[in-house]
């Protein structure tokens, strides 16, 4: 609870001050004035003496209750409702075996889940969807605000599970497929591969012109360190033995297509680059939340008032009946 009017609340002071002045009256100003007053000291006093004072203190309560009441408590309830536009975000991502090469801790697909999953968790009413693909392309899972089922989504996605290959423009056409008909007023598709286009029947310039056609943009990402990176495949004489093998990204293609679309190339060579690079993302793709506060107000004066009035009725009850004074 609250005042809305406190400076009420400085009449209070005046309140001792007019208790001593009901006290100092009382001692100096009696109402009958007696030649010697010793048969009455010796007397015994009866419950009306006692209860003299009553009067009085009813009437300082009710001007306390009556000031309290002039300062209107009032008890105040805020509602902050949060409305967001979100925008509508395809997250693309390499399934193929040249993944699991080890540049990355513990490889590089790994790292790449983790920091999507970093990346859905950190959004705001965005529907994101997930393709993934190698030799070709698919739909884990469609735009959803479920991010719960997303991530769950994405927890089963596995290198070697699609035929082995890089379908770059299959993927970018199947990403856009999924975008074309939504209403948002900004659709982003996050493509992040770490090798060239060698399969799929759709040229990813292609896709990124049907894109940007549709206000698609795209923004992508190239995982690998240059040079060479460490692969270890699985020899059925040595074991587990280890390669190393060429990082071969096709960065001019993926700069093409980003600039197409007005969107951004990126280069990762260590888990750390790419948190960067997604948190980059985060802030070039923004979504504007409207926050609304509605706060309402309930006075509570006749919580105060009215047991004030009733102390008031209550002393001058007293005053005319059971404590009236004569003369």
């Amino acid at each position: 609870m609250e005042f809305s009017q406190p400076q009420w609340l400085y009449l209070l002071l005046v309140i001792p001050a007019y208790g001593l002045f009901v006290w100092f009256r009382r001692r100096h100003y009696p109402g009958l004035t007696f030649s010697n007053t010793k048969a009455i000291d010796q007397s015994s006093r009866g419950l009306r003496v006692y209860v003299s004072l009553l009067p009085a203190l009813l009437r300082i309560c009710a001007i306390a209750l009556c000031i309290l009441a002039l300062a209107r408590p009032q008890t105040r309830d805020v509602t902050q409702e949060q409305y967001a536009e979100g925008l509508d975000i395809i997250l693309v991502l390499d399934t193929s075996t040249s993944m699991r090469a080890e540049d990355f801790k513990p490889n590089r697909f790994e790292a790449a889940r983790d920091v999507a999953s970093d990346f859905i968790d950190g959004r705001i009413s965005d529907r994101i969807g997930l393709i993934v693909f190698a030799a070709k392309a698919y739909t884990q899972a469609p735009l959803t605000l479920d991010y719960q089922f997303l991530q769950s989504m994405l927890s089963e996605v596995k290198v070697g599970a699609i035929q082995d290959g890089t379908a770059i423009g299959t993927a970018l056409a199947t990403a856009v497929n999924r975008l074309k008909d939504t209403v948002a007023e900004s659709k982003v598709i996050i493509l992040l591969t770490d090798g060239q286009n060698n399969r799929g029947e759709i040229d990813p310039v292609t896709a990124s012109e049907v894109a940007a056609t549709l206000g698609v943009r795209i923004y992508a990402i190239g995982v690998g360190t240059y040079g060479e990176a460490p692969f270890y495949v699985d020899s059925p004489f040595g074991g587990r033995q280890r390669q190393m093998v060429p990082v071969e990204i096709d960065e001019d293609m993926l700069r093409s297509i980003t600039d197409q679309t007005d969107g951004q190339y990126f280069r990762a060579t260590n888990e750390q680059a790419l948190r960067e690079i997604y948190a980059t993302i985060g802030e070039l793709e923004t979504t504007e939340i409207e926050t609304r506060i509605y706060t309402g107000y309930e006075d509570h004066f006749n919580r105060f008032l009215l047991p004030g009035l009733i102390l008031v009725l209550l002393e001058i009850l007293l005053r005319t009946t059971y404590l009236r004074r004569f003369p």
